[in-house]
């Protein structure tokens, strides 16, 4: 068990999300640099586009990264900051889009999937429900034939 606990702890570390902010971008005050990382943590890197900019190692994210710190050391609100940079790079820099006209077929496609699904199966199941009910009753002549084979198998057991 004491073997396991150091191979956990570093499984552990490794799985956290390495901050990809360097020592020279770090904001000498704390308030500011708490209010940059929440602020860099809810804008897509352009470039990885599944990280933020915050987790992001590419020169894009670094350099939207120093932009927000400027921003937030010349007096601009995290509002403010976040306009400035939707402004410039558009809803799809948020890692949370607002839900709008723009944005209703992200937000809204993937109940669309499910719907289709849905209707899909459906129609599936109704056409083999109509194949299976629709099959010919037999004829005089196959129902005599099974009466026969019947008969034979009956003989035999």
């Amino acid at each position: 068990m004491r073997r396991l606990l150091p191979a956990f702890v570093v499984a552990l570390a490794l799985s956290l999300p390495a901050l990809a902010v360097q020592p020279d971008e770090v904001l000498r005050d704390p308030a500011l640099e708490t209010r940059a990382r929440a602020i860099s943590a809810e804008l897509r890197c352009l470039v990885c586009q599944n990280q933020s900019i915050d987790d992001s190692d590419a020169p894009l994210a670094r350099d939207l990264r120093i932009l927000v710190r400027e921003r937030l050391t010349a007096g601009d609100s995290d509002r403010e900051v976040r306009d400035f940079v939707v402004a410039r790079y558009g809803d799809f820099v948020l890692l949370r889009p607002p839900v709008n006209w723009q944005t209703a077929l992200l937000w809204g496609g993937p109940f669309l999937v499910l719907l289709a699904g849905i209707v899909a199966i459906a129609i599936a199941a109704r056409r083999r429900r109509v194949e299976v009910s629709t099959t010919a009753p037999l004829s005089d002549e196959e129902k005599a034939r099974l009466a026969a084979l019947l008969e034979w198998r009956d003989k035999d057991l």
